[in-house]
Protein backbone atom coordinates (compact mmCIF):
# COMPACT_ATOMS: atom_id res chain seq x y z
CA UNK A 1 0.00 0.00 0.00
CA UNK A 2 1.37 3.64 -0.82
CA UNK A 3 1.35 5.95 1.93
CA UNK A 4 -0.18 9.47 2.24
CA UNK A 5 1.84 12.26 2.05
CA UNK A 6 2.44 13.76 5.44
CA UNK A 7 -0.07 16.92 4.72
CA UNK A 8 -2.67 14.58 4.04
CA UNK A 9 -3.25 13.11 7.86
CA UNK A 10 -6.84 11.22 8.18
CA UNK A 11 -8.10 14.07 10.36
CA UNK A 12 -6.54 16.66 7.21
CA UNK A 13 -8.70 14.52 4.51
CA UNK A 14 -11.69 14.83 6.49
CA UNK A 15 -11.96 18.10 6.93
CA UNK A 16 -11.25 18.67 3.64
CA UNK A 17 -13.87 16.12 2.20
CA UNK A 18 -16.58 18.20 4.78
CA UNK A 19 -15.18 21.50 3.18
CA UNK A 20 -15.86 20.54 -0.36
CA UNK A 21 -19.42 19.50 0.85
CA UNK A 22 -20.34 22.82 2.45
CA UNK A 23 -18.81 24.29 -0.59
CA UNK A 24 -21.51 22.75 -2.92
CA UNK A 25 -23.76 25.18 -4.32
CA UNK A 26 -26.48 22.27 -4.06
CA UNK A 27 -25.44 19.53 -1.48
CA UNK A 28 -27.74 17.03 -2.77
CA UNK A 29 -27.03 13.13 -1.95
CA UNK A 30 -25.69 12.69 -6.11
CA UNK A 31 -23.25 15.90 -5.11
CA UNK A 32 -21.92 14.97 -1.93
CA UNK A 33 -21.51 11.18 -3.16
CA UNK A 34 -19.34 12.54 -6.45
CA UNK A 35 -17.25 14.22 -3.57
CA UNK A 36 -16.54 11.24 -1.62
CA UNK A 37 -16.06 9.21 -5.04
CA UNK A 38 -13.18 11.82 -5.58
CA UNK A 39 -11.61 10.83 -2.11
CA UNK A 40 -11.90 7.45 -2.42
CA UNK A 41 -10.06 7.65 -6.43
CA UNK A 42 -7.48 9.27 -4.00
CA UNK A 43 -7.33 6.78 -1.14
CA UNK A 44 -7.57 3.46 -3.30
CA UNK A 45 -4.03 2.86 -2.70
CA UNK A 46 -4.01 3.63 1.10
CA UNK A 47 -4.29 1.23 3.97
CA UNK A 48 -7.70 0.06 5.18
CA UNK A 49 -6.91 1.16 8.72
CA UNK A 50 -5.49 4.64 6.90
CA UNK A 51 -8.96 4.69 5.05
CA UNK A 52 -10.72 3.81 8.22
CA UNK A 53 -9.48 6.84 10.53
CA UNK A 54 -10.52 8.91 8.02
CA UNK A 55 -13.89 7.17 8.14
CA UNK A 56 -13.89 7.86 11.80
CA UNK A 57 -12.98 11.70 11.79
CA UNK A 58 -15.86 11.99 9.40
CA UNK A 59 -18.10 10.69 11.92
CA UNK A 60 -16.96 11.77 15.56
CA UNK A 61 -15.80 15.63 14.04
CA UNK A 62 -18.58 16.43 11.44
CA UNK A 63 -21.46 13.68 12.04
CA UNK A 64 -20.89 12.78 8.52
CA UNK A 65 -22.48 9.10 8.92
CA UNK A 66 -23.51 7.64 5.20
CA UNK A 67 -20.35 9.27 4.12
CA UNK A 68 -17.84 7.36 6.32
CA UNK A 69 -19.52 4.08 5.77
CA UNK A 70 -19.57 4.66 1.91
CA UNK A 71 -16.26 5.06 2.47
CA UNK A 72 -15.46 2.48 3.72
CA UNK A 73 -17.56 0.38 1.65
CA UNK A 74 -15.55 1.71 -0.78
CA UNK A 75 -12.14 0.31 -0.16
CA UNK A 76 -12.15 -3.44 -0.08
CA UNK A 77 -9.54 -3.24 2.52
CA UNK A 78 -10.60 -0.71 5.17
CA UNK A 79 -14.15 -2.69 4.74
CA UNK A 80 -12.50 -5.87 5.44
CA UNK A 81 -11.50 -4.66 8.95
CA UNK A 82 -14.93 -4.16 9.58
CA UNK A 83 -16.50 -6.25 12.70
CA UNK A 84 -18.16 -6.13 15.33
CA UNK A 85 -16.18 -3.51 17.23
CA UNK A 86 -16.40 -1.04 14.33
CA UNK A 87 -20.20 -1.35 14.08
CA UNK A 88 -20.65 -0.54 17.51
CA UNK A 89 -18.33 2.55 17.02
CA UNK A 90 -19.86 3.58 13.47
CA UNK A 91 -23.84 3.14 14.61
CA UNK A 92 -23.24 4.27 18.12
CA UNK A 93 -26.00 7.73 18.38
CA UNK A 94 -27.87 6.58 15.46
CA UNK A 95 -31.28 7.93 15.96
CA UNK A 96 -33.06 8.26 12.85
CA UNK A 97 -34.17 6.47 10.13
CA UNK A 98 -31.92 7.60 7.62
CA UNK A 99 -29.27 6.90 10.05
CA UNK A 100 -29.74 3.77 10.70
CA UNK A 101 -30.66 2.90 7.28
CA UNK A 102 -27.60 3.88 5.62
CA UNK A 103 -25.28 2.26 8.73
CA UNK A 104 -27.29 -0.96 8.28
CA UNK A 105 -27.36 -0.82 3.87
CA UNK A 106 -24.19 0.18 3.79
CA UNK A 107 -21.57 -1.45 6.41
CA UNK A 108 -23.53 -3.79 9.13
CA UNK A 109 -25.81 -5.93 6.45
CA UNK A 110 -22.79 -6.41 4.06
CA UNK A 111 -20.38 -7.18 6.91
CA UNK A 112 -22.82 -9.91 8.00
CA UNK A 113 -23.35 -11.28 4.23
CA UNK A 114 -19.48 -11.49 4.27
CA UNK A 115 -19.44 -13.75 7.36
CA UNK A 116 -17.80 -10.49 9.41
CA UNK A 117 -19.98 -10.40 11.75
CA UNK A 118 -22.07 -13.09 13.46
CA UNK A 119 -25.77 -14.26 13.86
CA UNK A 120 -25.99 -13.16 17.35
CA UNK A 121 -24.77 -9.73 16.98
CA UNK A 122 -27.90 -9.05 14.72
CA UNK A 123 -29.91 -10.92 16.70
CA UNK A 124 -28.80 -9.16 19.56
CA UNK A 125 -29.72 -5.90 18.09
CA UNK A 126 -33.38 -7.47 17.66
CA UNK A 127 -33.92 -7.72 21.43
CA UNK A 128 -32.49 -4.31 22.17
CA UNK A 129 -34.15 -1.42 24.14
CA UNK A 130 -32.88 0.56 21.58
CA UNK A 131 -35.31 0.94 18.92
CA UNK A 132 -32.98 2.27 16.18
CA UNK A 133 -30.56 -0.67 16.79
CA UNK A 134 -33.90 -2.77 16.24
CA UNK A 135 -34.67 -1.40 12.97
CA UNK A 136 -30.92 -1.99 12.09
CA UNK A 137 -30.98 -5.38 12.43
CA UNK A 138 -34.09 -5.73 10.19
CA UNK A 139 -32.38 -3.54 7.32
CA UNK A 140 -29.17 -5.46 7.62
CA UNK A 141 -31.15 -8.39 6.22
CA UNK A 142 -31.73 -6.27 2.81
CA UNK A 143 -28.16 -7.10 2.07
CA UNK A 144 -28.72 -10.96 2.37
CA UNK A 145 -31.83 -10.57 -0.45
CA UNK A 146 -30.68 -7.66 -2.24
CA UNK A 147 -28.87 -8.90 -5.60
CA UNK A 148 -27.16 -5.61 -6.27
CA UNK A 149 -26.06 -6.04 -3.37
CA UNK A 150 -24.55 -9.83 -4.17
CA UNK A 151 -27.11 -11.34 -1.91
CA UNK A 152 -28.31 -14.51 -2.60
CA UNK A 153 -31.68 -14.62 -0.65
CA UNK A 154 -31.43 -16.35 2.88
CA UNK A 155 -34.78 -17.18 4.07
CA UNK A 156 -33.45 -19.06 7.53
CA UNK A 157 -31.59 -15.94 8.65
CA UNK A 158 -33.88 -13.02 7.61
CA UNK A 159 -37.07 -14.80 9.00
CA UNK A 160 -34.79 -15.55 11.74
CA UNK A 161 -35.06 -11.86 13.01
CA UNK A 162 -38.31 -11.16 11.93
CA UNK A 163 -39.72 -13.57 14.08
CA UNK A 164 -38.19 -11.93 16.94
CA UNK A 165 -40.04 -8.52 16.07
CA UNK A 166 -43.29 -9.54 14.52
CA UNK A 167 -45.30 -8.37 17.39
CA UNK A 168 -43.43 -5.32 17.50
CA UNK A 169 -45.39 -2.09 16.54
CA UNK A 170 -42.97 0.94 16.73
CA UNK A 171 -43.61 2.42 13.83
CA UNK A 172 -40.17 2.49 12.57
CA UNK A 173 -39.53 -1.24 13.28
CA UNK A 174 -43.11 -2.13 11.48
CA UNK A 175 -41.77 -0.07 8.28
CA UNK A 176 -38.54 -1.79 8.47
CA UNK A 177 -40.04 -5.21 8.75
CA UNK A 178 -41.95 -4.61 5.70
CA UNK A 179 -38.98 -3.83 4.37
CA UNK A 180 -37.30 -6.97 5.10
CA UNK A 181 -39.95 -9.46 4.27
CA UNK A 182 -40.30 -7.48 1.00
CA UNK A 183 -36.66 -8.12 -0.45
CA UNK A 184 -37.26 -11.59 0.23
CA UNK A 185 -40.38 -11.81 -1.50
CA UNK A 186 -38.49 -12.90 -5.13
CA UNK A 187 -35.86 -15.25 -3.57
CA UNK A 188 -38.64 -17.31 -1.32
CA UNK A 189 -41.97 -16.37 -1.29
CA UNK A 190 -43.73 -19.75 0.00
CA UNK A 191 -41.39 -18.81 3.29
CA UNK A 192 -42.87 -15.39 3.31
CA UNK A 193 -46.51 -16.58 2.12
CA UNK A 194 -45.98 -18.95 5.78
CA UNK A 195 -44.65 -16.44 7.98
CA UNK A 196 -47.62 -14.20 7.23
CA UNK A 197 -50.06 -16.92 8.10
CA UNK A 198 -47.81 -18.20 11.14
CA UNK A 199 -47.46 -14.39 12.49
CA UNK A 200 -51.55 -12.61 11.51
CA UNK A 201 -52.44 -12.42 14.94
CA UNK A 202 -49.47 -10.28 16.07
CA UNK A 203 -48.47 -8.16 12.73
CA UNK A 204 -49.25 -4.81 12.04
CA UNK A 205 -51.61 -4.16 9.02
CA UNK A 206 -49.33 -2.41 7.07
CA UNK A 207 -46.91 -5.29 6.86
CA UNK A 208 -49.56 -7.75 6.22
CA UNK A 209 -50.79 -5.02 3.59
CA UNK A 210 -47.64 -3.72 1.61
CA UNK A 211 -46.15 -7.95 1.81
CA UNK A 212 -49.07 -9.51 0.48
CA UNK A 213 -49.68 -6.68 -2.23
CA UNK A 214 -45.52 -7.25 -3.31
CA UNK A 215 -46.61 -11.57 -3.05
CA UNK A 216 -49.58 -10.75 -5.64
CA UNK A 217 -48.23 -8.23 -7.75
CA UNK A 218 -44.22 -7.49 -6.98
CA UNK A 219 -44.81 -4.38 -6.03
CA UNK A 220 -44.76 -2.49 -2.36
CA UNK A 221 -48.44 -0.59 -3.14
CA UNK A 222 -51.08 -0.49 -5.60
CA UNK A 223 -50.91 2.05 -8.49
CA UNK A 224 -53.19 5.05 -7.60
CA UNK A 225 -56.74 5.15 -8.97
CA UNK A 226 -57.32 7.29 -12.38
Amino acid sequence: MTPLPPADTPQALAAAIDAGIRALPHPNTPNQRAVRRGYSRQLRAAEGATVLAVARALLHSYGRRWLACELVQNHPAAFAQIGAAELAEFGQGMDSWDAVDSFARILAGPAWLRGQVSDNLIGDWASSPDRWLRRAALVSTVALNMRSQRGYGDAPRTLAVCRRLAADHDDMVVKALSWALRELVPHDAPAVSAFLVEYDAVLAARVKREVRHKLATGRKNPPPSP
